[in-house]
């Protein structure tokens, strides 16, 4: 069974691809899928460097942007824009985080409305001990791919991140 993408014609990508050419699952000119796996890759080496806190990644970037807003905390859509994510994903995110203590959703002095959220006394200890391991998966991804093109990738990537010109949906709606 061939799972590989169909051109418009129906052919199978295969089947005009140069011989030379290296097998689908290791090649794609899918900007989306390429970031992806390397996304997937560079999270699964933080996610292992994590678990002895009982963190994964997205948790703990999640904790270090409330972090970044200490005294002021955040709105659920401050945070969502932070961290480049829709709303409905963040509350998904944050229910586990919430649950077990490590942050507080808390309504605005000013507008009672509005939901901020907090890191609790616990959510900061456990940020302490998570940075540990955090610096440990972030030295050996530098030592691995070098500080310089490290430095140079998540340049880029922020690039990309905050690009307005690619929120091509929403541009496409108005």
């Amino acid at each position: 069974m061939c799972i590989c993408p169909k051109l418009p014609n129906s052919e199978p990508i295969e089947s005009v691809m140069p011989p030379s050419s290296p097998p689908i699952p290791s090649r794609s000119d899918c900007s989306a899928t390429t970031l992806r796996k390397a996304s997937r890759k560079v999270a699964q080496l933080f996610d292992e460097a994590l678990a002895p806190c009982g963190l994964r990644s997205t948790q703990y970037s999640i904790l270090v942007e409330i972090a970044r807003h200490e005294g002021n905390p955040p709105t659920l859509q401050v945070l969502a824009d932070a961290l480049v994510m829709d709303r409905s994903t963040l509350g998904h995110n944050l229910r586990p985080l919430e649950r077990d203590g490590l942050v507080a959703i808390v309504p605005g002095v000013a507008d009672r409305r509005r939901r901020h959220i907090e890191l609790t006394s616990a959510g900061r200890r456990k940020l302490r001990a998570a940075h540990e391991l955090w610096l440990k998966a972030q030295t050996f991804f530098h030592e691995v791919y070098g500080e310089v093109a490290a430095a140079q990738l998540r340049t880029t990537l922020l690039d990309i991140a905050y690009d307005d010109r690619l929120d091509f949906l929403t541009a496409a709606r108005h």
